[in-house]
């Protein structure tokens, strides 16, 4: 079955985006960090199976544990000394943990980007924006697909290339150098005349224009807005807490974590619910389809 949550509205999906990401660059409590990673894995692994596995393992570990070492390394903040190094700088515990919450913050707003980038596909984005803002929702959306289908193209360029011997694999240092500007330049023709293209097309189609009509096949019905309502509720919850202080530490001049309470409790449980929100919907579509199966 295909992901549950990228078949409901775009506006469900962009806020609940838009949602995740500002909380998970915003909160800097060890347990809401932890939660939201944990969730973007998880969910990361559901839309791409094992490229998400090999992608966070062999990209997204290595970069938190290098941005990790690094903020000790150029900031000495903190008042629990450990120890110095062989130049004479303080290395202290504060300045470790805030890079461990950084880092981690970090990575897990990337992994969050790539399931956003898998569920807001560039019809989504236009849908919601290209009313609004026409020509920027056009540029985004071209910007928002540029990676994966360049990297297609380039492929398709490489292996016409190589297929006639001119392939950055082939021949001498010198010959590789030139074959790749080659392959460079083409594909930078292949980019312009593209972008020219798309824009005489949606030109010629009145994109922008007061009054256009656009085809969409989106209809906000009634699981839409149960989805929306529950998400609504769970954000009011979490930015509740926000505002009562539960869902940040400090970190300097000395560590300082909330003090535990029942708010905090119920904002952590909003928060885990809130993040899990497409892996549920998706738990609970495949409950259905079980069912429905098993009575055939």
């Amino acid at each position: 079955m295909r992901d549950a949550f990228s078949g409901l509205h775009p506006i469900v999906n962009i806020v609940y985006f838009v949602s995740v990401l500002l909380f998970s660059m915003l909160f800097m409590h060890p347990v809401l960090q932890a939660i939201s990673l944990v969730c973007a894995l998880v969910y990361s692994f559901m839309l791409s199976g094992r490229r998400a596995v090999v992608f966070n393992l062999a990209y997204m570990l290595p970069l938190l544990i290098v941005t990790a070492v690094l903020n000790p390394l150029f900031n000495h903040a903190g008042v629990t000394l450990l120890f110095y190094l062989s130049n004479g700088n303080p290395i202290t515990l504060e300045s470790i943990l805030y890079g461990v919450s950084a880092a981690c913050m970090f990575i897990t707003v990337i992994i969050w980007f790539s399931c956003y980038n898998a569920v807001m596909t560039s019809d989504k984005f236009i849908y919601l924006f290209g009313k609004i803002m026409p020509a920027l929702s056009l540029i985004l959306s071209m910007v928002l697909r540029f990676v994966p289908r360049y990297k297609a193209q380039l492929k398709v360029i490489s292996n016409g290339q190589k297929s006639i011997g001119r392939d950055v694999t082939q021949g001498s240092l010198l010959v590789k150098a030139r074959n790749g500007m080659t392959i460079l330049s083409i594909m930078t023709t292949w980019a312009l005349e593209n972008a020219i293209e798309t824009a005489d097309s949606m030109k010629s189609r009145g994109y922008g224009l007061p009054g256009r009509t656009s085809f969409s096949m989106y209809r906000f019905d009634g699981r839409d807005k149960l989805v929306l309502g529950i998400m609504l509720g769970l954000i009011a919850m979490i930015v509740v807490g926000a505002f009562m202080g539960e869902n940040t530490m400090r970190f300097f001049p000395s560590l300082k974590l909330p003090e535990r309470s029942w708010l905090g409790l119920v904002v952590y449980v909003a928060f885990g619910g809130f993040s899990l929100v497409p892996v549920i919907i998706q738990a609970v579509e495949e409950w259905k389809w079980k069912r429905i199966a098993s009575r055939t």
